[in-house]
């Protein structure tokens, strides 16, 4: 009864690799969920285009990307990687200049 618990070198190898395998699956699978934050950008009213003067690149709250025009974060919208520096939410403050 004792050998039935104790699994073979087979088994824990075949679960291993499939372990394994699922990983990638899952990182890009996250990456995808956590890019857009649409709860937080529902209630906050996120726009991707300017109101007037106001938008993210002159807020505060904005998190640039690499480049100007790239897309950036906020540190409103927890885990988005996907607002535009042209976008405007109710939560936008004026950066001190």
């Amino acid at each position: 009864m004792k050998d039935n618990l104790k699994p073979s070198r087979r088994q824990f190898l075949k679960i291993g690799a499939a372990a394994l395998a699922m990983i990638p699956i899952l990182a890009v699978s996250g990456k995808v969920m956590a890019s857009t934050n649409a709860a937080m950008r529902s209630a906050m009213k996120y726009q991707d285009k300017p109101n007037g003067a106001k938008k993210c690149e002159t807020c505060m709250q904005f998190t640039p990307g690499k480049a100007p025009k790239d897309l950036g974060g906020c540190k409103i919208f927890p885990g988005d990687t996907e607002i535009s520096p042209n976008g405007y939410c109710v939560a936008w403050v004026a950066k001190s200049k």
